[in-house]
């Protein structure tokens, strides 16, 4: 029997330290402690695949909550039936411990850890919504305030219109204008067609 450990963070500026602290103080060595910084929201983790595919009959994983396992009701069932109907694995849920497969194994207490495991994937996925809810409306709140998201608009140089003129009449290559710009050709044309609609709507 192996016994593993896998964190997961949300993203890459998270520190996962908390969790890998708590799997070594369980004594998993840190090659068998797989890390994810993705979101929970899918199973598509290139760490959780590894270490799906490490685990065998008999096997022990860790996890410190089962938030981290993932975030969604449905998709948590599934894959906790998959680990230990399918592929025989132990599961030890740290800050759970009614959720440890090894105890309790009798109909009863089947029963319980299955209701457990029910609620708690249920809250995580609630809790994610709530989560993207309040971003949602933080982000309308911000907008409706006059705050712009995403990258700063680039501006262009004060004589576009005499340039794009020249580019009409094929005195200079788009090349030339890419480059005197300082813009791609995606953001070129984009601009372009705004620059269009506005010389058509003065000129009426």
């Amino acid at each position: 029997m192996a016994e593993y450990g896998y964190v997961r963070v949300s993203s890459t500026d998270q520190n996962e330290d908390r969790q890998v602290i708590a799997l070594q103080k369980m004594g998993i060595q840190h090659g068998n402690m797989f890390i994810d910084k993705q979101s929970g929201k899918d199973f598509e983790r290139a760490e959780y695949v590894n270490i799906v595919k490490r685990l065998k009959q008999g096997d022990l994983l860790y996890i410190v909550s089962i938030d981290r396992l993932g975030r969604d009701y449905e998709e948590i069932q599934n894959q906790w039936r998959i680990l230990t109907k399918e592929k025989g694995v132990d599961i030890a849920v740290l800050d759970m411990p009614m959720l440890d497969t090894r105890q309790h194994k009798d109909l009863l207490g089947t029963f319980i850890s299955d209701l457990v495991l029910q609620v708690l994937s249920f809250a995580a996925q609630n809790e994610r919504e709530l989560i993207n809810k309040r971003q949602a409306d933080g982000i309308a709140a911000a907008k409706a305030k006059g705050v712009k998201f995403g990258r700063p608009e680039k501006e262009l140089p004060h004589d576009f219109g005499n340039l794009v003129e020249r580019w009409e009449c094929g005195e200079i290559s788009t090349a030339e204008v890419l480059k005197y710009c300082k813009m791609g050709r995606t953001t070129f044309f984009v601009k372009l067609r705004k620059y269009r609609i506005l010389r058509q709507k003065d000129r009426k």
